[in-house]
């Protein structure tokens, strides 16, 4: 085992799940390289300091120049806002370190082509933090599609939605300001990236994009709440996906529905234990989705817990994700997805945006 000294841009909700990843992978996997949290950064000295102290890193600072920098810290986590990643990415990239940035990469679709070039050149390990795909319920489903299972896909269906500004009171914020901050910049790559995971590449794309609530108590807004995009895989497969931040009821809603020649699987986040197949090929008298709880025979199950349908949850996702990065820097090979996906969401995610413009389809190679 060998320790390597890791620094984390930015000590709120993901820099934290980040930090207790890193310090939990090496027991979780046994993995070759063992983190060591050398050094965490914020905005403020004295949220860099209580970062430190509640997390347990070795140092504190508010300059992530001097977090990059720094030669103990040997792999850099960024978890600012998306606007900083570049900067930071590129600095770190120009020392020859590897980087794991949180989604999206960057904040417009110059930024992810800039970072996935910079990280092509200093060839070391990059990946972006798409953490949901990582779940064994959906690491199965990608299985069952590779293999075959449920023949040729022919439709897909996903969502992500959230109703934590479903309220129209609820007052704006900075996630009310700018796209990168809107349900097109914040959720959609979520599910976008889902769908390029289990489906292959978008060919082309039809979308809409609306803001329902453009006045909130303390400012006007200036972002999308919901949005949809008309697909076609370059399988030939269909499909569509919504993504909103209003759709009342709904608290994590990563969602997709997936028809084959064969079978079908549904899969919903909010119960992420569970998939449901569906075989053509059973007794008719029985044949119909079956509800399969996720256990030691699935994808990264096993190192959580031993016993079936005792179920994984969302920091079990980020130490997946961590282990998967230091398996990258490890070995040298690239582990998906790569800052180059994530510029390939980033290209979807623009398209979508010029079809709604244009009222028309957009091919994902223009952009």
């Amino acid at each position: 085992m060998t320790q390597i000294g890791i620094g984390i841009c930015g000590g709120g909700y993901m820099g934290k799940a980040h930090a207790v990843a890193m310090a939990s992978v090496g027991a979780v996997f046994n993995t070759a390289l063992r983190p060591r949290l050398e050094m965490v950064c914020a905005s403020r000295p004295e949220s860099a300091e209580r970062y430190r102290a509640a997390y347990g890193f070795q140092r504190a600072t508010a300059d992530w120049h001097a977090l990059v920098s720094d030669p103990k810290v040997e792999a850099i986590v960024i978890a600012t806002p998306q606007e900083t990643h570049r900067e930071i990415a590129e600095a770190a990239f120009a020392l020859g370190k590897p980087v794991l940035c949180e989604k999206p990469l960057g904040a417009s679709i110059e930024d992810g082509a800039a970072m996935a070039t910079a990280a092509e050149r200093a060839g070391v390990a990059n990946m972006v933090g798409f953490n949901y795909v990582r779940t064994p319920a959906t690491q199965f489903a990608r299985q069952l599609i590779a293999n075959g299972d449920i023949g040729d896909v022919t439709w897909f269906r996903g969502e992500h939605t959230e109703d934590f500004y479903a309220d129209p009171q609820a007052p704006a914020t900075w996630r009310t300001d700018g796209m990168a901050n809107g349900t097109m910049g914040d959720l959609a790559p979520h599910m976008v990236n889902c769908a390029l995971a289990l489906m292959g590449p978008i060919a082309k794309v039809m979308g809409e994009v609306e803001t329902v609530h453009r006045d909130r108590p303390g400012g006007t807004v200036t972002n999308d709440d919901h949005a949809q995009l008309m697909c076609r895989f370059e399988s030939g497969a269909m499909g569509h996906m919504y993504f909103s931040r209003i759709a009342t009821g709904r608290k994590m809603g990563y969602v997709y529905e997936i028809t084959g020649t064969k079978g079908a699987i549904r899969f919903d986040q909010e119960d992420q234990n569970a998939i449901w197949l569906y075989r053509m090929d059973d007794p008719e008298a029985t044949r119909g989705f079956v509800k399969i709880l996720t256990g030691p025979a699935h994808p990264d199950y096993e190192p959580f817990c031993q016993g079936p349908g005792h179920g994984t949850g969302y920091q079990d996702q980020i130490i997946i994700e961590a282990r998967d990065f230091l398996r990258a820097i490890e070995t040298g090979e690239a582990v998906w997805p790569t800052f180059r996906d994530g510029h390939e969401v980033n290209r979807v995610i623009a398209a979508g945006l010029a079809s709604d413009q244009a009222k028309s389809w957009q091919d994902i190679n223009s952009f």
